[in-house]
Order: C-alpha cells, then sequence, then structure tokens
C-alpha cells in the first residue's frame, strides 16, 4: 500500500513539472509573440508618420510651384497694346529722371514724390495720344477689410468698331512692394522677387496675379502660424486697382503739382529707385 502512494505521488510530481514546464515553454513563446507585435505595429505608425510628414512635404511643394508657375503664365500674357504702353511709360520716368525735376508740393525737396510722378506719367501719356490719368480709388470698411484709398494710372482705349467695350490698361509704379512682407518665407519671396516694378496690364491679369498672390501670402502666414492683416486679403488688394476709381483727365498735372528744376551742381545723389516710394510720399532706398 505504501508503495502505491509513493508511485502515486511520484506520478503527480511528474505530472506537475511537466505542466510547469510546459507553461514555461507556453509563455516564452507568448512573450516572443507579443514582442514580435509589439515591434511590428510600432514599425507601422513610425512609417504612417514619416509618410504623412512625406505627403505633406510633397504637397507644399506641389503648392509654391504651382503658384509659380501660374504666376509667370499670367505676367507673360502681354498684348501688343500692352507692350507699346510700358515703353511709353518707361520713357516717361526716363524723361523725367533726365529733367532733374525734383517735387515741391510738399514744401520740401523731396524727389519725385508718388503724386508728382503718377501726375507727370499721366500727362506724358496723353500727350502721346493715350485716354490716361490719375486715377484715385477709395473704398468703406466692410466686415472683412478697412477703408482705404490708393492712386495709380490707368489707360482706357476704346474698341474701333464701338460694339465692344472699352479696355482698361492699369500702370502700377511700385507693383512689387505692394505685395513684401517683412517676415515671409523664402517661397513667398521668390513669387515677390519675379514681379514686375512696373506693372503694366489689363484688369483682367491684374486680377489673376492679385489672386495668386493673395492667395500666396495667405499660404506663408498659415505655415509660419501668424496672423494674415485684413490689408493683404484679396478683397482689399482688388479694390486698390480694380474697384471704380475717380479719373482725374484734366491737366496738365505738373501744373497742378508744379515741378522746379535745379542747377546740376545742387542735384543729390539719386540713392532711390523712382519707381519705390513709401506709404510717407518719401523715397525709398533700394537694397
Amino acid at each position: 500500500m505504501a508503495r502505491e502512494t509513493v508511485q502515486v505521488s511520484r506520478e503527480r510530481v511528474g505530472m506537475s513539472r511537466k505542466g510547469s514546464l510546459s507553461d514555461m515553454v507556453m509563455e516564452f513563446f507568448e512573450e516572443m509573440e507579443g514582442e514580435r507585435l509589439g515591434k511590428k505595429e510600432g514599425a507601422e505608425s513610425d512609417y504612417e508618420e514619416n509618410e504623412g510628414s512625406i505627403a505633406n512635404l510633397d504637397e507644399d511643394e506641389l503648392f509654391w510651384t504651382s503658384q509659380y508657375n501660374d504666376l509667370q503664365e499670367a505676367l507673360a500674357r502681354n498684348s501688343s497694346t500692352e507692350k507699346k504702353i510700358r515703353l511709353d511709360t518707361e520713357e516717361a520716368i526716363q524723361k523725367m529722371r533726365a529733367e532733374g525735376s525734383i517735387c515741391s508740393c510738399s514744401g520740401r525737396d523731396v524727389e519725385y514724390c508718388r503724386k508728382c510722378l503718377l501726375g507727370y506719367v499721366a500727362d506724358q501719356l496723353k500727350k502721346r495720344g493715350y485716354n490716361s490719368a490719375l486715377c484715385k480709388s477709395k473704398w468703406n470698411r466692410s466686415l472683412d477689410i478697412p477703408s482705404g484709398e490708393h492712386s495709380y494710372v490707368d489707360v482706357v482705349i476704346d474698341s474701333k468698331s464701338g460694339k465692344r467695350s472699352p479696355i482698361r490698361v492699369v500702370i502700377e509704379l511700385n507693383f512689387r512692394g505692394e505685395f513684401e512682407m517683412a517676415r515671409s518665407s523664402q517661397k513667398y519671396k521668390t513669387l515677390v522677387n519675379s514681379l514686375p516694378e512696373l506693372f503694366v496690364g489689363k484688369s483682367e491679369k491684374l486680377r489673376s496675379v492679385v489672386r495668386i498672390m493673395c492667395a500666396s501670402a495667405k499660404k506663408c502666414m498659415r505655415d509660419n502660424n501668424m496672423h494674415m492683416g485684413p490689408w493683404r486679403k484679396q478683397k482689399y488688394m482688388q479694390s486698390k486697382w480694380l474697384s471704380t476709381p475717380e479719373r482725374i483727365t484734366s491737366g496738365p498735372f505738373v501744373q497742378a503739382a508744379p515741378v522746379v528744376t535745379v542747377p546740376e551742381r545742387q542735384h543729390r545723389k539719386q540713392t532711390a529707385s523712382m519707381l519705390t516710394f513709401d506709404l510717407h510720399l518719401t523715397a525709398v532706398k533700394v537694397v
């Protein structure tokens, strides 16, 4: 009887040991499988994160490439009329520089203030047979934008048949400066630098350029976590040139804004572009 009891006890111990060993082996393989699955899930998570970052970079690059190409396409649309007006505008500016004139309407020696230069250009174009005018646009404050005003020159060309609407060509002497921003990205600066300082173009062309630049400015501000000022919105920028302006066609403009000529030896050294002005109507140094 005692021998049978000992034998049963040994069998039970053996079964217990065998069960413990099996459990240990199973636990080992389960841990190995868990670690493998965990690494796989972690790798998949890292891959998805990296893939998302790459996708964002590709989308960002695609946006700026598309904006640049669209801008170049819009600027390249130049009719023979626009080219001729641009050439005559450049000659008018060169003539004013050659005459060595300074503006005296502000009561101080300020070379080529915006008011006098715009009037001079409009007057010279008028003498060349264009229906040119000094334009003053004003717009009221709304929920989206503040009120404002802007001056520029335009040329209106009537159709030969008289059946089509007149063609309006806008002349802006400081076009590039209208879109410059102090804290902008390099990609936005590339777009700004591709803009002409002297813009001469039809309303449709101007509308396309403004739309592209304002969308780019909005993207630039968002990427830099900065608030976009209402004066940079598309509606505000379009109001400068595309709202109905007051056209001043009577002249000559140089009499309304007197210009005097001084001897050559009294001329100040030219330190500014004739086409660049600040908000205080003084010349700004071009760097």
